[in-house]
């Protein structure tokens, strides 16, 4: 009973923030910073699942993100497919490339494997640079809307809707996850991978399924955020995007659910209010990353879920 409490407690919260953000903020541009927490989000929990739960490193997904991207851009301006196909059709290529690249690198380890999805991600931004005549190269495309049954989505107000429905979908497949067989398979490869194989765990599948899962929650923010900002460019699947999501799910809280969405907030909104320190904004941003990191720890989420713990006992 305590698991289900929890789980669906999360769910539930992330829904309530949903629902009520609307009737709090006072103009449609803190819907759309809204929106990208949403879209943003929706990456970390796909990293957070990879990472937090089955331990192991990613620094290339910023190339699932485009893929995406550029699925929602390319297929719909070059091949007149509609957009919500080529939707489809991203998440479906990005499962797909995640499943025949994660077999062999998944035998890696540590700084190896880290190195080797880095690399997986800087080939995938290069094609996106190189193949200028159908992606637009380094100057980007711009993005069909998405129509759906004669209904166009755009604006604030619509992808706020999109993006926060598919969060609070994606948080409770990821609860559920989690609290299932396969979830269980995953903590156990994090904590100790010959452990794990010793009792009949198939570490090498699982750690496969998580790295495809989270390949597709991606894929599925690329998509958002292409569609949503109606440009794509090669930076959406560049190196340093791959490095905000990694430093989201750190900063939130590592194997934290609620910890992902924490933390894509607050990177995502703090440097909307930094920008009072003009030049000095990044530096302020640092300066508050190294400080969370030094007393929290384990990050945000968990940090203070045990600091509360440790004072009901």
């Amino acid at each position: 009973m305590p698991s289900l409490l929890t789980r669906y407690g999360v769910v539930l919260l992330v829904a309530a923030i949903v629902a009520a953000l609307p009737y709090i903020v006072p103009t449609s541009f803190y819907l759309r910073v809204a929106a990208l927490v949403f879209i943003f989000s929706i990456a970390v929990l796909g990293i957070n699942l990879l990472m937090g739960f089955a331990g192991q490193v990613s620094l290339g997904h910023a190339g699932f993100f485009g893929i995406g991207a550029y699925a929602v851009a390319v297929l719909p301006t070059h091949f007149a497919v509609p957009t919500w196909i080529a939707f489809i059709i991203g998440i479906v290529v990005a499962g797909a490339l995640a499943f025949v690249i994660g077999r062999p690198i998944l035998k890696l380890k540590g700084h190896y494997l880290a190195v080797a999805t880095l690399g997986m991600g800087i080939l995938i931004a290069m094609v996106f640079t190189n193949e200028a005549r159908f992606t637009g190269g380094p100057d980007g495309m711009p993005v069909p809307r998405l129509i759906l049954f004669g209904w166009r989505a755009r604006g604030s107000e619509a992808w706020y809707w999109i993006s926060g429905v598919t969060l609070v979908l994606a948080t409770l497949l990821t609860a559920n996850l989690i609290d299932s067989p396969t979830g269980r398979a995953l903590r156990a490869i994090h904590d100790s991978e010959v452990a794990s194989r010793v009792l009949g765990v198939d570490v090498a599948r699982y750690k496969l399924i998580a790295f495809v899962l989270s390949a597709v929650y991606t894929a599925i923010a690329g998509a958002y955020l292409a569609l949503f900002d109606g440009l794509v460019t090669p930076g959406t699947a560049g190196f340093m995007r791959s490095i905000e999501f990694v430093a989201m799910a750190v900063l939130g809280g590592l194997g934290s659910i609620f910890g992902s969405i924490v933390g894509a907030a607050l990177l995502t909104i703090l440097p909307q209010m930094l920008t009072v320190f003009h030049d000095y904004e990044h530096i302020a941003l640092g300066a508050i990353m190294i400080v969370c990191m030094i007393f929290l720890r384990a990050g945000i989420v968990p940090s203070i879920a045990t600091f509360f713990r440790r004072s009901a006992s």
